[in-house]
């Protein structure tokens, strides 16, 4: 099949979207069949999108980036013809994230990402517990029907099962921050701890790996399906400068109506080769002071932030969230909205967590900034999708690298708080670097 470019419709232009049903296909075989940019999105509850191509872009940067794109979607959702009897999984969706930071710099690796971007995709697969879906948007309803014919007849050629592949395997690699540099920006932070500026901060480090043969991120993501069913995994490839692509355990956010679902994710450890040995490992994890408060901080901070925007909040009880490689302590949040809202409201609320930035907010954001010595860009940043109702779900940004070619750069970070051990930091953070590192080696 051969590859399909952009058709974005003008600005201001009305939006027609239309669905219809087809056999089930290889999402991957989709994408590898198409030019950016592209999207996947699976969620842990069985929802997966494939799509490409954009029917309309929106983009921010700065401060008011989460503002600017929930107006521009109000627009350009108001605009929109989509059928009324359209089944819910197919309704039209705006896909994209938001840089760590407001004064994001797209720089290597991060060139095309800007501080904010969404797409409306002008292709859309969506598969459901029950069946495969094609969705199409673009100027008039004429333009639908040939679209839809056109992609059906498409899809008709790929297979419905395509193999994951291997990996293509690692050439080299290199920290861009050392361990003795990683160590004494640890001992800064705890400093500034002991100093009364702080009582926590995430402090990330970004591994660069030279590959073997151009990496297959589609396939990438599909060996995660193998390795972590219950994470979601994510592709947002605005351009041809590289994707954004990662199996992140934590859920920043969901909404639906004026319900609220998110998660307190804080606390690490590996997993045994025995299962005596891995019940041994959880115990320390569940029996450590230095977790326990660090989890505490972030549920803690969590419900705070939700608190001003809703009627009740409901904190659950702290549990063990285990993957295939690593295990974490997970707390379940809830709230009631007290009027309705947007998904987008409530991420800028929470952006960024403790588990990814700090406590307080604005010094651990400083101390991030200061201390690293590379842009996280949309790393521990938030990704997901949003509708017309302002409903939508974002995941952390997290186990997550960017990749183009035979490049990737992977990242993973840390929480500090005062009894924080410079070298048994080190040596958790690598854990982290694994679920994708094992899918590329």
């Amino acid at each position: 099949m051969p590859p399909h470019r952009d058709g974005q419709v003008s600005a201001g232009a009305r939006i027609v979207a239309r669905s219809r049903r087809i056999p089930d296909v290889s999402f991957r075989s989709f994408l590898a069949g198409r030019t950016s940019p592209r999207v996947h999105w699976v969620a842990p509850d069985g929802l997966e999108i494939a799509a490409c191509g954009a029917a309309a872009r929106l983009t921010a940067d700065g401060p008011e980036r989460f503002e600017a794109v929930r107006d521009e979607g109000a627009e350009l959702f108001d605009a929109l013809d989509a059928p009324d009897d359209a089944p819910a999984a197919t309704r039209p969706r705006l896909f994209g994230g938001f840089a760590f930071h407001a004064d994001h710099d797209s720089v290597s690796p991060w060139d095309g990402f800007p501080g904010a971007e969404f797409v409306l995709p002008r292709v859309q697969l969506t598969r459901t517990d029950s069946d495969t879906w094609l969705t199409v948007a673009v100027e008039d309803v004429d333009e639908a029907d040939a679209l839809l014919a056109e992609t059906r007849s498409d899809l008709a050629d790929l297979p419905t099962m395509r193999p994951a592949g291997s990996p293509p395997g690692v050439e080299t690699t290199r920290h861009t921050t050392s361990r003795e540099e990683w160590c004494a920006q640890v001992r800064r932070a705890t400093d500034r701890i002991d100093r009364g500026e702080l009582r926590k901060v995430v402090l990330a480090t970004a591994l660069e790996v030279t590959l073997s043969e151009p990496v297959s991120v589609p396939d990438v993501l599909e060996r995660l399906r193998a390795s972590y069913p219950d994470c979601y995994r994510f592709l947002l490839e605005p351009s041809d400068g590289g994707g954004f692509f990662g199996a992140p355990p934590e859920r920043l956010v969901s909404l639906s109506g004026r319900t609220v679902e998110t998660e307190a994710l804080a606390g690490t450890v590996g997993r045994g080769e025995t299962p005596e040995e891995d019940d041994e490992l959880a115990a320390e994890l569940l029996d450590s002071e230095k977790v326990r408060e660090e989890h505490a901080l972030v549920a803690e901070t969590i419900r705070d932030c939700l608190a001003p925007l809703a009627e009740s909040v409901t904190v659950g009880s702290r549990g063990l969230r285990r993957l295939s490689t690593i295990q974490h302590l997970q707390t379940p949040i809830s709230a009631t909205l007290s009027a309705d809202g947007h998904v987008l409201d409530v991420v800028e609320a929470l952006h960024p967590t403790p588990a990814v930035g700090g406590l307080p907010p604005d010094a651990a954001m400083r101390t991030i900034r200061e201390t690293e010595t590379f842009d996280r860009g949309w790393y521990a940043s938030p990704v997901g999708w949003f509708d017309a109702d302002g409903d939508g779900e974002f995941a952390v940004a997290i186990r997550a690298g960017v990749a183009a070619g035979d490049r990737a750069t992977l990242f993973a970070g840390n929480g500090i708080v005062a009894d924080s051990d410079p070298d048994d930091e080190w040596e958790e953070v690598q854990l982290k670097y694994l679920p994708i590192f094992d899918e590329l080696e």
